[in-house]
C-alpha cells in the first residue's frame, strides 16, 4: 500500500488492510469481503482496499463486478501502483494481455522497485514472446535489492532467467556470459549429486553449440563429462560434436558406446553409419553392420527390422524371410504393424504376402534354429504359452489383407475367422475383424465386433476406448459415454462426460462431434468442436505455471522445448480437424439458416423435407426439447450439491450444455472467424485449412483473401479437384457481380488471378477440358458437376446421373461413393436418382451401412 494511501486510514483499518491480503493469498476469500467491508464502511473512498475488493470479487468468479469497482478504485487513487496492479491482474484474468502489460508498466512507474509486479510483468512477456522486454524485466529483477533476490533458490532462478531471456531473443553469447557470470559468483562448486548445477551446465553447453562454436562445445562437454549427471546426454551430445567435427573414429567409439547402453535406438545406428562413412548405396557394409549387433543381441528387435528397410531382391526375401518367422514363432502381434511401412515398394509388399502364404501352406523353410518363443536362456520354458506359428500367420494374414496397399477384404475375412474359430477368446482377433468389417463400410457391424472385443476382457481401457470410438463412428453417442463410463471417475461433476471433459480427451471429443455432425446436431457437434479449441487455450495459458516452476527446479532445456512446443500447438491435428468441421457448421448454417432451429433434435436433412413436412418435424423437435429442458430443470436443484470436484473447487454451471447459443448465433461466419484465424495462421500447409477460409470469406465477400487461400491451396495441391472447382467458382463470383468492385481491390485480384483463369476464359470449356482430363477419377468427376451445376442449372438432371455413373468408374472408392450421395443430397436430387444412386452402390458394397436402404 502506498504511503499516500496508508495516511488515510488508521491504524486499526491497516491492520484489517494486511488481513485482507492475507485472506486473499489464503483463498480465503469471505474473511477477505468482510475485512475489506470493514474499511471500507469507514473510508469509502479508499481506492487500494476497493482494489483488493475486486481482486476478491475476481477470484469468485464474478469477473464482470470486479473490473467496475476497480475502475473506481483507480478514480479515487489514480496514483496507487497497487491499484493499477489490480488492474493489470484484471485484464490477464480475461487474458487481454496487452492491457495488462500497460497497466503492469504504469503500476511500476509508481513503484519502481515492487519484486511482485516486475514478476508478473516479466510473466506476460515471455507469454507473449516479447524477449526484448523480458530481457528488460529480468535484468532489473536481477540488479535489484530486494532480500528475496539474496536467497539462494531465487539467486540462481534470477541469473537463469535472464539467460534463458537472452536465448530466446537470439543473443546466444549474451546468454553465455550471463551463465558463466553466474557461475563466478559461486563461493564454492555444488556438490555432484546437485541436479541443478548439472542441468545449468548441459544448457550452457547447447547455447554454445547453437552458437556455431562446436569445438569450443565438445572442450567444455569433456570438462563437464564425468561429474554430470544426464550421462545419456552428455555421450549424446558428445557424439553429436565429434561427428560434426569430422572425428570420426572417435565418433564411431562414441557411439558404439551407446548402442551398448541401448541397442534399440535407431538415431545410434544412422552417427555410427555415418562415423564409419558407409554410403547409403553401400549395401553390403551396411549389412555387415546391423549383423553384428543383431547378433550381439538376440533378443533386440531393431537391428534385424532396419536392414529390411534398404535390402531388395533376394537378400530382402532371406532377411524377411527370418525376420518374419522368429516374430510369428514368438507370436509378436505387432509384427505387421512394424513392417507396414515397407508396403509402398510393392515388390516388397509382393515378397512378404508369397512368404506369408507359404507358411500358411507349409511350402516354406522353417528356421535352421527353430523358434525361440518357448526359450529362456536356450531351456525351454514350459509356462509361455504363445499362438501357434499358423494362428500367428493367420493373424497377420488378415492385416495384410485388410491394409490398403494389399486389400483383398473377402480373404482378410477368410484368415481372421479362422484365427477366430482356433482362438475365440483372443482379443486382438476380434478387434482386427471389427477394423475389417468397418473397410468394408458395414459400421454397424464393426461397432458390434469390437464391442464383442471389449467384453473379452473388460479390465482393458484401450480396448474399452476402442469399442467406444467404433460405437462414435457408427453415432452410437450414448453407448459410447456408456462405455468411457467404465473408466471415469464416478464423483466427477457432468457424469462420465464432464469426467472426459476436464481429462481433456480430445480423441472422444472430436469423434463425438463428428457423430453428432453426420446426424445434424449442429449444436452439440459445435459444443464439442468448442470445447477442444478451449482445451487448446488451456494448454496455452498453462504456460503460466511453468514459467517460474521449471526455472526454480532448473529443468531449463526442457522448458526451452516446451516453449518450442507451445509455439506450434495449434498445429496439431486435433485442432485442425476441430477447427475444420466447426466452420463447415457454420459455412452450413449461414448458408441455410433453417437449420439452426432445432438441430439438436432433428436428423439434419430438413432441406431436403417439403414445407409440411418440415412444420412436423419443427413442431415435433420443439415438443421434445420442451419435455427435456423440464426434466433438466427438475433435477437442477439435486445436481447443485454436485457442483464441487474431488479437489475442492467449485466447478461453473454450463449454461449451455447442448450448444444451442452456439448454433442460433446470428452471424455464423463471424464465429466461424473464431476457428479460422489460428488455424490458417498455424497450420498454413493444410488444404483443408485453406479450403474452407476459402469458402468463409468468399462468402464474407473477402475476396482478396479468398483468393490468398486459392493459392495457397493450389501450392499444396494443384491437382486436387475442390482447387480446380473454387478457381471456377470465384472467377464466375467476380463475373456476375452486381456492383463492381474498387479499383485497387480489382486490380489486385486480376494481377494474382489472371494466370489462373484469365477474364474472358470460357468457364464451361474449361470445365469440359478438366472432366476429360480426369474421367477416370470420381472426386473429379464430381468437382466438375459441382461446378456445371453453378455455370448451367439447366442441365441438373443430366448431372445427377453423371453422379451414378461415377460408381462404374473402376477407381472409384468408397470415400468417394459416399461423397456422391452427399452430393445429391445438398442438390435436392429427385427421389428415383437417390434410390438408383444407392442401389448402385449397394450392389458395389454390399456390406455397406451408408448404402442400404429399407429394400436391403
Amino acid at each position: 500500500m502506498s504511503q499516500e494511501q496508508q495516511a488515510l486510514l488508521g491504524s486499526k483499518e491497516r491492520s484489517l488492510f494486511s488481513q485482507v491480503v492475507k485472506y486473499y493469498e489464503l483463498k480465503q476469500y469471505k474473511k477477505g469481503l468482510k475485512s475489506a467491508d470493514q474499511i471500507l464502511r469507514k473510508c469509502p473512498r479508499h481506492g487500494d482496499t476497493q482494489a483488493m475488493k475486486a481482486l476478491i470479487i475476481n477470484a469468485q468468479g464474478n469477473t464482470d463486478e470486479a473490473f467496475p469497482l476497480c475502475k473506481e478504485a483507480l478514480k479515487n487513487a489514480m496514483k496507487s501502483h497497487v491499484c493499477w496492479h489490480v488492474y493489470g491482474l484484471l485484464w490477464r484474468c480475461i487474458k487481454n494481455y496487452e492491457e495488462a502489460i500497460k497497466a503492469y508498466k504504469f503500476a511500476l512507474k509508481l513503484e519502481p522497485d515492487s519484486q511482485q509486479i516486475l514478476r508478473d510483468l516479466a510473466l506476460l512477456q515471455i507469454q507473449m514472446r516479447d524477449y526484448q522486454g523480458y530481457i528488460h524485466s529480468r535484468r532489473t529483477i536481477l540488479q535489484s535489492k530486494s532480500p528475496s533476490r539474496q536467497n539462494n533458490a531465487n539467486f540462481r532462478l534470477n541469473w537463469t532467467a535472464l539467460a534463458v531471456a537472452q536465448h530466446l531473443a537470439g543473443d546466444l553469447y549474451d546468454a553465455e556470459r550471463t551463465l558463466t557470470t553466474f557461475e563466478e559468483t559461486l563461493r564454492s562448486m555444488p556438490p555432484p549429486t546437485d541436479n541443478e548445477h548439472s542441468e545449468a551446465l548441459l544448457y550452457k553447453n547447447t547455447i554454445i553449440a547453437e552458437a556455431g562454436e562446436t569445438e569450443r562445445a565438445l572442450e567444455h562437454l569433456e570438462a563437464i563429462f564425468k561429474t554430470n549427471l544426464d550421462r545419456t546426454a552428455v555421450m549424446e551430445m558428445r557424439a553429436q560434436y565429434l561427428l560434426r567435427l569430422d572425428r570420426k573414429q572417435e565418433a564411431e567409439k562414441a557411439y558404439r558406446a551407446l548402442l551398448d547402453r541401448n541397442a534399440e535406438n535407431r538415431a545410434y545406428y544412422d552417427g555410427l553409419r555415418k562415423a564409419m562413412s558407409i554410403a547409403n548405396s553401400d549395401i553390403e557394409s551396411l549389412q555387415t553392420l546391423y549383423d553384428e549387433y543383431a547378433l550381439k543381441n538376440p533378443r533386440g528387435d531393431t537391428a534385424k527390422r532396419v536392414p529390411l528397410d534398404f535390402l531388395h531382391g533376394d537378400r530382402f526375401r532371406t532377411a524377411a524371410d527370418h525376420y518374419l518367422q522368429q516374430m510369428l514363432h514368438k507370436g509378436v502381434p505387432s509384427t505387421f504393424a512394424n513392417i507396414k511401412s515397407l508396403y509402398s515398394d510393392s515388390a516388397k509388399c509382393e515378397t512378404i504376402q508369397r512368404l506369408a502364404e507359404s507358411y500358411l501352406d507349409g511350402t516354406h523353410t522353417p528356421l535352421a534354429n527353430g523358434s525361440a518363443e518357448k526359450q529362456v536362456n536356450g531351456e525351454e520354458n514350459p509356462k509361455v504359452e504363445k499362438p501357434s506359428f499358423d494362428i500367428s500367420v493367420l493373424f497377420f494374414l488378415a492385416q495384410h489383407y485388410d491394409y490398403h496397399l494389399s486389400r483383398d477384404l473377402t480373404r482378410s475375412m477368410e484368415m481372421i475367422d479362422k484365427a477366430i474359430e482356433a482362438q475365440p477368446e483372443e482379443v486382438n482377433f476380434q478387434m482386427t475383424k471389427a477394423r475389417i468389417w468397418k473397410h468394408r463400410g458395414n459400421l454397424q457391424k464393426a461397432s458390434e465386433a469390437m464391442e464383442k472385443a471389449r467384453s473379452l476382457d473388460e479390465r482393458d481401457r484401450y480396448i474399452n476406448s476402442k469399442a467406444a470410438k467404433y460405437q462414435l463412428r457408427n453415432n452410437e453417442n450414448e453407448a459410447a459415454i456408456t462405455n468411457m463410463g467404465k473408466f471415469t471417475r464416478k464423483e466427477a461433476v457432468g457424469g462420465p462426460l464432464g469426467d472426459l471433459m476436464d481429462m481433456q480427451c480430445m480423441w472422444y471429443a472430436t469423434e463425438d462431434g463428428e457423430a453428432y455432425l453426420r446426424q445434424g446436431k449442429f449444436g452439440l457437434a459445435l459444443k464439442r468442436f468448442t470445447t477442444i479449441y478451449d482445451i487448446f487455450e488451456t494448454w496455452q495459458e498453462d504456460q503460466f505455471d511453468f514459467h517460474t516452476f521449471s526455472l526454480r527446479k532448473g529443468q531449463v532445456r526442457a522448458y526451452i522445448d516446451m516453449l518450442k512446443w507451445e509455439d506450434h500447438l495449434r498445429e496439431h491435428p486435433f485442432f485442425s480437424k476441430a477447427a475444420i468441421s466447426a466452420i463447415k457448421i457454420y459455412i452450413m448454417l449461414h448458408d441455410d439458416p433453417r437449420l439452426a432451429k432445432s438441430s439438436n433434435d432433428m436428423n439434419g436433412d430438413i432441406k431436403n423435407m417439403d414445407s409440411n413436412e418440415r412444420k412436423k418435424a419443427q413442431k415435433r423437435a420443439r415438443k421434445a426439447q420442451e419435455k427435456q429442458e423440464q426434466a433438466e430443470a427438475e433435477k437442477k436443484d439435486a445436481q447443485k450439491t454436485a457442483s464441487v470436484g474431488t479437489d475442492g473447487e467449485v466447478k461453473k454451471e454450463d449454461l449451455d450444455p447442448k450448444g444451442t447459443k452456439l448454433v442460433q448465433t446470428t452471424e455464423p461466419l463471424v464465429a466461424a472467424m473464431k476457428f479460422l484465424t489460428p488455424l490458417l495462421e498455424y497450420s498454413p500447409k493444410t488444404i483443408g485449412a485453406q479450403q474452407v477460409g476459402f469458402e468463409v470469406f468468399v462468402r464474407r465477400k473477402k475476396y482478396l483473401l479468398a483468393l490468398r487461400c486459392l493459392l495457397a491451396a493450389q501450392s499444396i495441391d494443384s491437382s486436387h479437384p475442390l482447387t480446380f472447382e473454387q478457381s471456377i467458382r470465384l472467377r464466375y463470383t467476380l463475373k456476375t457481380l452486381p456492383e463492381p468492385l474498387p479499383p485497387k481491390t480489382s486490380q489486385s485480384l486480376e494481377s494474382e488471378f489472371l494466370h489462373l483463369i484469365p477474364v474472358k476464359a470460357d468457364l464451361l470449356k474449361m470445365n469440359s477440358d478438366f472432366l476429360a482430363k480426369n474421367s477416370e477419377s470420381a472426386a473429379h468427376v464430381q468437382a466438375s458437376l459441382r461446378v456445371r451445376q453453378i455455370l448451367d442449372p439447366k442441365t441438373s438432371d443430366d448431372n445427377q446421373k453423371d453422379v451414378i455413373r461415377t460408381l462404374a468408374l473402376p477407381l472409384a472408392s468408397f470415400a468417394d461413393a459416399v461423397q456422391g450421395l452427399e452430393l445429391l443430397k445438398n442438390w435436392g436430387a429427385q427421389s428415383r436418382y437417390l434410390e438408383d444412386y444407392i442401389a448402385a452402390a449397394h450392389e458395389r458394397w454390399p456390406e455397406a451401412t451408408a448404402f442400404m436402404s429399407t429394400g436391403h
